[in-house]
């Protein structure tokens, strides 16, 4: 059964960035910290080399496809607004 808790003295900078977060994932704040919180208790840790796997996998899917700063630049900034 579900059950309740309530955050207090929140520093304002982690409020900010968790309203931004929310905002990107377009989830409510409660939404949010569930993920969150879920993400980070509930999922194993990931090793180095798994890390460098999911890295080269992605890498790959890509076929070879090169970008240009310019262009993570603009990706980047776009999944900010």
């Amino acid at each position: 059964m579900p059950t309740s808790l309530t955050l207090k003295n929140i520093p304002e900078s982690l409020y900010n960035r968790l309203k931004e977060v929310a905002l990107a994932n377009r989830r409510s704040m409660n939404s949010e910290i569930l993920a969150c919180l879920e993400n980070q208790l509930l999922c194993p840790p990931m090793g180095a080399e798994d890390k460098l796997s999911r890295a080269r996998a992605i890498r790959k899917s890509l076929g070879g496809q090169r970008f240009k700063a310019a262009e993570i630049n603009k990706a980047v900034r776009e999944s900010r607004s």
